[in-house]
């Protein structure tokens, strides 16, 4: 199910998401793929400055390219079968890399 149009970042990617009060948080980006038959593109990112070190807190968005590159668009997955495509591929390719070390 994992496409091969995996980006994983070796020099951290740095992203701003603001919360719901408009002030924007700081995100690494850990991992951007694709899902087989699909055209959307995923991002899974990890809050910069957790207050609680031993929490995985990792978060997807589906996002969107202007044609440079320059500007990037998130969207919220809210649909329960797109969740579990993009969890599935995650959990997938985090296997793939921990068993290629």
């Amino acid at each position: 199910m994992a496409n091969d149009n995996i980006n994983i970042v070796d020099e951290p990617e740095i992203i701003y998401i603001p919360d719901d009060e408009g002030n924007e948080e700081e995100f690494e980006v850990i991992m951007k793929f694709e899902v087989d038959g699909s055209d959307a593109k995923y991002m899974m990112v990890v809050p910069m400055d957790s207050e609680d070190e031993d929490t995985d807190e990792v978060y997807a968005f589906r996002y969107e390219e202007d044609e440079d590159g320059d500007d990037i668009k998130l969207y919220m997955i809210d649909n329960d079968e797109e969740w579990a495509i993009v969890e599935e591929t995650f959990n997938t390719l985090v296997a793939e890399l921990d068993g290629g070390e």
